[in-house]
């Protein structure tokens, strides 16, 4: 459970951090990067949130931003050599296949993509496609955390699945409001 007495502590002011498990870290730690950008955009869904009008749509996106809560708590907790299962909150498989299943959902009626999308469309759909790219950013630092420290493997899977996630239903809004851009290469020479 979370209290939250104080927001401020001055504990940071020398450019350090606590860690979940109590440990002090840089604040330019890999570890500290990975849960930094998982923050950046569970904070992007929440703008795309302002823009949505689908109640399917933003049931997912609200529970997606409690999911990026459970990644950054993951992230947050070093994964030690005697941890039990259970024991700590750990991002699962399970959670994964709901975006695949989502992922399904959202894809089954779109046409199949000849060329690649460019970022933009309707304001919902570039905020979707900006989120998507911080995705991209959040999975690139956790795997560059997982080349120095044990992770929970399914902290990757989730945040390559979210790029998807939110790949799809952009083109799913923009297509909606006749908005999706493809590219078109050498098109503007």
């Amino acid at each position: 459970m979370v209290h939250l007495s104080r927001i401020y502590t001055k504990s940071g002011d020398k450019g350090d951090t606590g860690l979940g498990d109590g440990t002090r870290v840089s604040k330019d730690n890999p570890r500290i990067w990975a849960y930094g950008e998982v923050d950046e955009l569970g904070a992007l869904i929440g703008v795309c949130r302002t823009y949505c009008q689908d109640e399917t749509m933003l049931g997912q996106m609200e529970r997606i931003q409690n999911d990026l809560f459970d990644v950054g708590a993951d992230l947050c907790v070093p994964v030690a050599d005697d941890e039990k299962d259970g024991e700590k909150l750990r991002v699962t498989e399970s959670q994964v296949v709901k975006l695949e299943t989502e992922i399904d959902h959202w894809n089954a009626d779109l046409p199949e993509l000849k060329s690649f999308v460019l970022s933009g469309g309707s304001p919902l759909g570039a905020h979707l496609h900006l989120a998507r790219c911080v995705a991209r950013r959040a999975e690139r630092r956790t795997v560059a955390l997982a080349a120095h420290e044990i992770i929970n493997p399914a902290v990757v899977h989730y945040l390559n699945r979210l790029s998807d996630h939110l790949f799809v239903m952009a083109r799913f809004v923009n297509l909606q409001s006749d908005s999706e851009i493809l590219w078109r290469p050498g098109g503007e020479r």
